[in-house]
C-alpha cells in the first residue's frame, strides 16, 4: 500500500513539473505547453517506474536490462520532438520546444527512479534556460548582432 501512494506521488511530482515547464512554453505562446509537457513528464515516469518494479522477477537474469525502457524513452521522445520542428526559408522554430519537451521526459523518468532533487533541480534549471536566457538572447545578443558599422564610432 505504501509502496502504491509513493508511485502515486512520483506520478503527481512528474505532472507539476513537467506542467511548470510547459506553462513557461504557453506564456511565451508555443503549440506544446502545459498539458502536452504534463503528459510527456508523466509517460516518462510511469515507464520508469514500470521498469523499475514491473520486471524485478527478472533482474539478474542475463540479457535483461531495465535501463532499455529509459533508452526507448529518449529515443521516443526524440521522435516526437522532430516533428515539432518546422523550416521556413532561413528560419528554424520548434527546436527549443522540442528539446523542452525532451528535458521533460527526463525530468520525468529521474521522478520514477526517485531521483526527486536532482528532477526539481533539473526543472528550475529549465525555467532558468527558458526564461533568462531567453531574455538574454532576444534582448542583449541580437544587439550585438546588428551590423558592424552600426557598432563603429569612427
Amino acid at each position: 500500500m505504501i509502496e502504491n501512494l509513493e508511485v502515486f506521488g512520483q506520478l503527481f511530482l512528474a505532472v507539476l513539473l513537467g506542467a511548470v515547464i510547459g506553462f513557461e512554453r504557453e506564456l511565451a505562446k508555443k503549440a506544446a505547453g502545459l498539458r502536452t509537457f504534463a503528459m510527456i513528464s508523466l509517460g516518462a515516469c510511469l515507464f520508469a517506474v514500470i521498469s523499475k518494479y514491473a520486471f524485478q522477477e527478472f533482474w539478474g537474469v542475463p540479457g535483461f536490462d531495465p535501463s532499455r525502457v529509459a533508452s526507448q524513452i529518449v529515443v521516443g521522445i526524440g521522435f516526437i520532438g522532430a516533428g515539432l520542428i518546422f523550416i521556413k526559408q532561413d528560419r528554424v522554430s520548434g527546436l527549443t520546444t522540442a528539446a523542452s519537451l525532451w528535458v521533460s521526459a527526463a525530468i520525468g523518468t529521474a521522478v520514477g527512479f526517485r531521483l526527486y532533487y536532482i528532477a526539481v533541480f533539473t526543472a528550475v534549471l529549465s525555467l532558468v534556460v527558458l526564461t533568462f536566457l531567453w531574455y538574454l538572447e532576444h534582448y542583449v545578443l541580437k544587439r550585438w548582432a546588428r551590423s558592424p558599422h552600426e557598432h563603429d564610432t569612427h
